[in-house]
This record gives structure tokens, C-alpha cells and sequence, in this order.
């Protein structure tokens, strides 16, 4: 994990193994991403891999050496942290984004790749069940009917098919996502208010969760709001033409 200006860079670093997530890794995963959370220094998360390749899934090697459930577990435990982390995540994908590779990029807000990426959640080559919680993801992301077809078929697509079917959010030519990555995440970290990041992320979760924002979760937002300066200095900022300094913390 590396850090620079409020921004904290998660890497999967087993370039060897195109980034393959052990089961060691499942578990700081989630213990790292929990310990950001609930760091003030920092602005936004970044997750990318290590070397040409984002993820090239869940390392199956030694699996039958523990209890499947416990593996899943740990594997559960960083999805959700991921998906929990309260301010925003992106992924940052080159390369292999497949089976695990593709759970945790669907698990961040936003997902940035390069024409050099493929994806894919293959199950299927295995015999095995893909996770609930991450099949429910990927069908609030991308729909029924993609989620569907890359389980069915384990097949890999291409850039541009993710970008069709919104898997991505935005592509690149090879080469282009880490600077794209930098000015955002420069731009998310520095110039944009947190209270207003973290209001949206937690209402947008709630609608996909409950169909609708809660009344409640709605107004405790708004009292947050009230309580804040960053409305007031917003304005201020854009009818003087100067950049904004906002200041709420969670």
C-alpha cells in the first residue's frame, strides 16, 4: 500500500503470478482496506495491480489444504470491505481482470482500464458456484443479461465489450489509465467535497439496496449538511472564480 496526497494506492502485488489472490491475501486485503477505511488521511482509494495485469482471479492452488468455507470467508470479508469502504475507489485495470480479479473491480465505484484489459468470471471452467454477494454486484452493475453471459460461459471479453455493457468506466489506449487515474483521484481527493462524496455513496448503495434513499438516511445527510461549512464555501468559491478549500471530515 502506498499513499501520496490523501490518495492510497491498494496493490495486488504477485506480479509472477499475474496478481492471483491467495488466501492470505483474501485476509489483508480486508484488513488493510478496514484500516484505510477508518484513516481521516485519506481521500480516495486506488486497487491496481502490480506488473501488466490487474487480476487473473483466486489462486486455487493449496485451496484443498483448508475448509472451503473458511476460504470463502476471507474471500467474502474483502469483497465487503471493498464494497464498504465509505469514500470513493477506483480500479485501476490492465491485463487479466478475471474471476476474483473481477469481483474486486466490480466492487470498487468506478473502474478505469486500458485496451490491453480482459475480463472475465469463470466459475464455470471449475465447476464451482460464484458467490452470492458477488453475483449480486455484478447484476447491479451490469445487468441480468451480462451477468448471465459471462457466467455461463466463462468466456473472456474484450475492452470494448466491458465498456458496452458497463463493466467499465472509462477506456484508454494502452498505456493511458494511470495517468487518467491520477488526475482523477487528484481531482476527487483535493478539489471536491468529501461530505458530498460520502453522502452520494451511501445514498446510492441504499437505493440499490432498498429501491429507493431512506427518508432517514436522507436526513441525516442534511443535518450533516447543515452542520457544515461546505455549502457555504462552495458557493462562495464559484462567485469568485477561485478554487474551493472545503473542510468537513467525517
Amino acid at each position: 500500500m502506498t499513499r501520496d496526497a490523501g490518495v492510497a494506492t491498494l496493490w495486488l502485488n504477485r506480479p509472477e503470478k499475474r496478481n492471483a489472490v491467495s488466501y492470505p491475501m483474501w485476509l489483508e486485503l480486508a484488513a488493510v482496506t478496514e484500516s484505510l477505511a477508518a484513516d481521516p488521511q485519506v481521500r480516495a482509494l486506488v486497487v491496481r495491480g502490480a506488473g501488466q495485469h490487474f487480476c487473473a482471479g483466486g489462486d486455487i492452488d493449496g485451496l484443498g489444504d483448508l475448509p472451503f468455507e473458511e476460504y470463502r470467508r476471507a474471500n467474502e470479508a474483502a469483497d465487503k470491505a471493498l464494497a464498504a469502504f465509505p469514500k470513493p475507489s477506483v480500479a485501476l485495470i490492465t491485463g487479466a481482470c478475471v474471476g476474483g480479479g473481477a469481483e474486486i473491480a466490480i466492487a470498487c465505484d468506478l473502474r478505469i482500464a486500458d485496451t490491453t484489459s480482459r475480463f472475465g468470471i469463470t466459475p464455470a471452467r471449475l465447476g464451482i458456484v460464484y458467490p452470492g454477494f458477488a453475483v449480486t454486484r455484478a447484476v447491479q452493475l451490469i445487468g441480468e443479461s451480462a451477468t448471465k453471459h459471462l457466467l455461463y460461459t466463462a468466456e473472456l471479453v474484450d475492452a470494448d465489450r466491458a465498456l458496452r455493457i458497463g463493466l467499465v468506466d472509462e477506456l484508454l489506449p494502452a498505456g493511458g489509465a494511470p495517468a487518467r487515474v491520477a488526475e482523477l483521484v487528484r481531482v476527487i481527493a483535493q478539489e471536491r467535497s468529501l461530505l458530498t462524496q460520502m453522502a452520494s455513496k451511501e445514498m446510492v448503495d441504499a437505493a440499490l439496496a432498498h429501491g429507493e434513499v431512506p427518508a432517514a438516511v436522507e436526513a441525516r445527510w442534511d443535518a450533516e449538511l447543515a452542520r457544515s461549512n461546505d455549502a457555504a464555501e462552495g458557493i462562495a468559491a464559484f462567485q469568485e472564480r477561485r478554487p474551493p478549500r472545503f473542510t468537513w471530515a467525517p
